[in-house]
């Protein structure tokens, strides 16, 4: 039974890396600059940290079957920590803390071009 968990927990760890590629793909697109994936500090993890302009995006990836319930499925505990691992990230990276800073959430979902919801959340 162990070894079909690890096997699950995989499968799982793999679906994540791809609908991160999938969202980092969709904000290149959308004339976004990839700063940083898979940010992990003491705090917390940031998916994505992303630049457009004078924004700085912390982009949280969410891949449930239904863009819907990804939408949902980040809890408030989660985007506080987000928050905390964002301000981590831009202490230490001086040149871009100056910038306006937007939390959004990419939803993906078999099947379906991933979503991207702009201002998803606030502090």
């Amino acid at each position: 039974m162990a070894k079909r968990t690890r096997q699950t927990r995989q499968q799982a760890e793999r679906r994540g890396r791809l609908s991160e590629h999938a969202a980092a793909l969709l904000l290149r697109l959308k004339g976004y600059q990839i700063l940083a994936e898979r940010v992990r500090t003491p705090v917390g993890e940031v998916d994505l940290i992303a630049r457009r302009g004078s924004t700085l995006c912390f982009v949280e990836v969410k891949q449930r079957k239904t863009t819907k319930l990804a939408q949902t499925s980040v809890p408030q505990k989660n985007w506080m920590r987000i928050a905390s691992a964002a301000a981590t990230w831009a202490s230490k990276n001086q040149d871009h803390s100056a910038l306006n800073w937007r939390y959004d959430l990419v939803a993906v979902s078999p099947r379906y071009w991933p979503t991207h919801f702009k201002d998803y959340w606030r502090p």
